[in-house]
């Protein structure tokens, strides 16, 4: 093909990207400015969600599914086009710019991609929300659940986290961390649907900015906190306000494990400064309930977490086990 008119002189093409994770129409101002003053836009998508925004801000949008080649020789004559991607196709005609432009037989346009929109953080929690109300409509199981059937699970998955949190295991860290976040999600999907008290992800979401906000005076407030116990005590100052709690014991959970259970009624007690009677562990009538209650209030008296202490024995107990059995087998 003979390019030595100004005719042929290929211009320059843009391949524009947009994000389905924000509201459509909230382009960067660069996309604006480049929508505004190509020659020809394309689009192979007739529903594309921007559409309707370029239409109304005056951009005139072909629709058509052309080739790589296709998009070359639109190009002629210096003319600016911008390839609006978001189609099945995409991959085809980039594969096939890609190829043109490494054969060396084609006269190329400048060829740039412009992001015209960005995935803000967060922006796939949207994704795992859209998935969830599809799996809560469509799926046998899912669509039927309760948060009663569910408490199970989600039990089972903090478990999990713990392990690979103290562990180190990085991997997965990342993928525990993924599961409780769906028991939170699946959650809050079942209340979506409940006839009499509804409330979505949204409410969850709104309920724990809130309250993050109003108790870290010290970030989003004029109140000051330099260390890590001036943090805490602002935590708990708000919490007593809110709660308005008539016994140190209000709150907390029976149900939890036993020595966290008894940890955390300890430092309630102790904050509470309360001066309750703690059984001797040494004393040869003490019943192992009281002694192992004496030593969790005594690791937490010292700042030790006896939960985490004790899964860490075990865990320790559990290798010199398995140790015994490769040298019995051995």
């Amino acid at each position: 093909m003979d390019h030595s008119d100004d005719s042929a002189r290929p211009g320059r093409l843009v391949l524009l990207t947009t994000t389905h994770r924000v509201a459509p129409g909230l382009l960067s101002w660069p996309a604006w400015e480049l929508l505004r003053g190509a020659d020809r836009v394309v689009c192979p998508d007739p529903g594309h969600p921007q559409l309707p925004y370029l239409r109304e801000a005056g951009v005139a949008v072909e629709h058509a599914a052309p080739t790589g080649r296709d998009l070359v020789d639109l190009t002629g004559g210096g003319r600016t086009v911008v390839y609006l991607t978001g189609g099945d196709g995409d991959a085809a005609v980039t594969d096939e710019l890609a190829r043109l432009g490494g054969s060396g037989r084609v006269d190329m346009p400048d060829l740039e991609l412009l992001p015209g929109s960005y995935d803000l953080p967060g922006a796939r929690l949207l994704d795992l929300v859209q998935v969830m109300d599809r799996i809560r409509r469509e799926c046998p199981w899912s669509s039927v659940q309760t948060s009663q059937e569910l408490v199970k699970y989600g039990i089972e998955e903090i478990y999990e986290l713990v392990e690979a949190a103290e562990e180190g295991d990085r991997d997965a860290l990342r993928e525990e961390l993924g599961d409780v976040l769906l028991q939170v999600v699946f959650h809050a999907r079942i209340a979506q649907d409940d006839p009499e008290e509804p409330f979505s992800i949204d409410d969850v979401a709104a309920t724990i900015v809130d309250k993050l906000v109003h108790r870290h005076p010290h970030v989003f407030g004029d109140d000051t906190a330099e260390t890590p116990e001036e943090v805490q005590a602002h935590w708990l100052r708000m919490k007593e306000q809110e709660k308005q709690r008539t016994s140190v014991t209000e709150g907390v959970p029976l149900g939890q494990p036993a020595l966290a259970l008894a940890a955390k009624l300890g430092a309630r007690a102790e904050r509470a400064g309360l001066d309750v009677p703690v059984p001797d562990a040494d004393a040869a009538d003490t019943g192992t309930g009281d002694r192992l209650l004496a030593l969790a209030l005594a690791a937490q008296g010292a700042g030790i977490d006896p939960e985490s202490a004790l899964r860490a024995a075990a865990r320790r107990y559990r290798d010199a086990i398995l140790a015994a059995e490769r040298a019995r087998t051995a």
